[in-house]
């Protein structure tokens, strides 16, 4: 199930092995951490946080791999670029976005930094506070782009991430013009309000003149546009972007598109046990519906399903199959 003659969606990002431990607020504060947000590190920082993190679970992640595994879950035709180091946590990240499913050619690197890692300390509140060593992500480069594969992608899907090395943001140049120039759909994801404020310009720049499909959560919307106010921040994207999916947690999503505001309901979850990942599993869900023509509701509401069923374990890829719950949407629409 690795080649189709098209792709649903081609998601490019930073192709991570996430390390993930329970951690209590006095340790991050110990660790000099600052809670709920992603820094990125170098590997002597890296080596020493491993050290002092309690009992981990290693797992391959990256937000649009997430994103691409879950889409492939949901039945639906997913490929990914990103780049590994030939080592071990590359050959595991390589592994599991096969066996998830997703179509993933780009052969692992001969040499250079090792293969990226996250560590994600996990906190009572089920906030998660990320370390990132971006590893050999940092020579993602436009050649890692297949052009084969961006035209036979209805979306291509960039991580917003990979606006932190000039190599990598020409990767995602070339990724949308390619998709452009044949008639295909760039989306973009702002991936953490840290990642806007470091290039809220040239995100603005990239929403107004190339993106059709925005993502972000609710505190990356307003990094965007620099207002306190969701609703203002909301109004912005709505006259930059074709479509903008916005979610706010437990408060649910907004999707926008023209005229249309849709409301979408967060899905109750029994047990809350870790954030990691329910944004990313929201745009699987999403991308699913459009591809199914579910229109934006249906779509909106199985993105809800997607990313409740993720916030009910550890980790960023689901333990129990997706499909279901395609079930589950089809059922309460009858």
């Amino acid at each position: 199930m690795n080649e189709f003659d098209r792709y649903d969606v081609l998601g490019i990002g930073n192709a991570i092995v996430d390390v993930v431990a329970h951690a209590g607020d006095d340790l991050l504060e110990a660790l000099g951490l600052e809670k709920g947000a992603m820094t990125l590190i170098d590997e002597a920082r890296c080596e020493d946080l491993y050290a002092r993190m309690g009992p981990a679970r290693e797992t391959s992640g990256g937000s649009c791999a997430n994103t691409m595994a879950a889409l492939a879950a949901l039945g639906g035709r997913a490929a990914y670029v990103g780049r590994v180091r030939d080592d071990q946590l590359g050959r595991v990240f390589s592994h599991d976005i096969r066996a998830a499913g997703v179509a993933f050619r780009n052969p692992p690197a001969p040499d250079g930094p090792a293969t990226a890692r996250s560590l994600v300390f996990v906190t009572e509140d089920a906030q998660r506070t990320m370390q990132t060593y971006l590893g050999a992500c940092v020579e993602l480069s436009p050649s890692d782009v297949e052009e084969d594969l961006v035209r036979r992608a209805d979306v291509t899907y960039l991580e917003g991430y990979l606006w932190d090395r000039p190599a990598a943001k020409d990767a995602c140049r070339k990724a949308a013009e390619i998709a452009h120039a044949v008639g295909n759909s760039l989306s973009l994801t702002l991936s953490d309000p840290f990642c806007v404020d470091r290039w809220r310009g040239e995100f603005r720049a990239l929403v107004q003149g190339q993106v059709d499909i925005l993502f972000a959560n609710e505190a990356e919307i307003t990094s965007l546009y620099e207002t306190a106010s969701f609703e203002d921040a909301a109004r912005q994207a709505r006259g930059e972007v074709g479509l903008a999916v916005l979610t706010r947690g437990a408060k649910g999503a907004l999707v926008l598109q023209g005229e249309q505001a849709v409301e979408i309901r967060a899905e109750p979850v029994a047990r809350l046990l870790d954030t990691t990942g329910a944004g990313d599993l929201f745009a699987a869900g999403f991308f699913r519906g459009l591809a199914g023509c579910m229109g934006l509701a249906d779509s909106g509401r199985l993105g809800a399903l997607a990313a409740a069923e993720i916030l009910s374990q550890y980790g960023a890829r689901a333990e129990q199959p997706l499909l279901p719950l395609l079930e589950r949407l089809r059922s309460a629409a009858a």
